[in-house]
């Protein structure tokens, strides 16, 4: 029998460019031409799932058909990797936890300007902003009710947000969680996972395109940005544009963390380099 990927036909070269230079337009997500091997089949998958015979007619789907807003959809969520867990990363973790997370929540101690603004941009399936919802919770403990706190998380694709929204998770999601938070902060349901409504009501989730101006300007205010591994989709012109409006999103002070492999090196001089240990992180001056 013949898998679904097999039925679809050979992409040549320009119909990959011009597919790829949709999703350029439409996202801000740039896919060289050696990446036309990684896309072929994911590209191949929605093609036969719209029950369509050729890559034009898929093309032709994308830009005109009425459903096209759910398929662009469908098609971010097959060329992105939303593979992650709770807990990653743990040294840009524990620099957030037990150096940035304690200084922001002392400095505004002294000012009585309890309100803390984090933004997860590129949330996937909601590990890392309940991740940081655990933080915080840990962090203030039982001085929480004086504090206004507000996890901000976003991602292009709304059926993965959907996921994040409901907050249950398998043992592998898990699998970098001490024992202490699984017990304290999740609540096992038919052999899942779910977190606690402690952590759920921290979170708010949107879908935002961080290539769309308005909605990026409306992000202001952050104290602390989470952008990891999300950079690698773009091309130089648009992390500059990206990381110019986080820029601008920070309060004075405020710190950007991007992967742990990924560097603003060429991109933007505007933060200082702040290193932790085993970590670094940007900070806006």
């Amino acid at each position: 029998m013949m898998t679904q990927t097999a039925q679809a036909p050979k992409l040549a070269d320009d119909k990959f460019r011009t597919i790829r230079d949709l999703i350029y337009e439409k996202s801000g997500m740039y896919f060289g031409d050696g990446k036309k091997y990684l896309m072929e089949s994911r590209l191949a998958r929605r093609l036969v799932a719209r029950g369509l015979k050729t890559y034009d007619e898929y093309y032709y789907f994308l830009k005109y058909d009425p459903k096209r807003a759910e398929e662009i959809n469908r098609l971010f969520d097959e060329i992105t990797i939303n593979e992650t867990s709770f807990f990653r990363n743990p040294p840009q973790l524990e620099a957030f936890g037990k150096k940035i997370l304690p200084g922001i929540v002392a400095d505004k101690e002294k000012s009585g300007a309890r309100n803390l603004r984090i933004w997860s941009a590129g949330c996937s399936s909601g590990e890392e902003p309940y991740t940081l919802g655990i933080y915080i919770l840990e962090a203030l403990k039982f001085s929480l009710p004086k504090w206004k706190v507000e996890i901000h998380a976003s991602d292009l694709s709304k059926e993965i947000l959907q996921k994040a929204k409901n907050g249950v998770y398998g043992d592998n999601a898990l699998r970098n969680t001490a024992p202490s938070y699984q017990s304290r902060y999740f609540v096992q349901v038919n052999g899942m996972y779910a977190i606690r409504d402690e952590v759920k009501k921290l979170v708010r989730f949107q879908q935002i395109n961080l290539t769309d101006k308005v909605k990026m300007r409306s992000m202001r205010g952050m104290d602390v940005i989470f952008c990891r591994n999300v950079l690698i989709y773009f091309d130089m012109e648009s992390k500059k544009q990206v990381i110019a409006h986080f820029y601008d999103n920070l309060n004075p002070g405020g710190y950007l963390f991007i992967g742990h492999s990924e560097s603003l090196h060429g991109v933007s001089k505007a933060f200082k380099l702040v290193h932790f240990p085993k970590a670094m992180v940007y900070q806006k001056a």
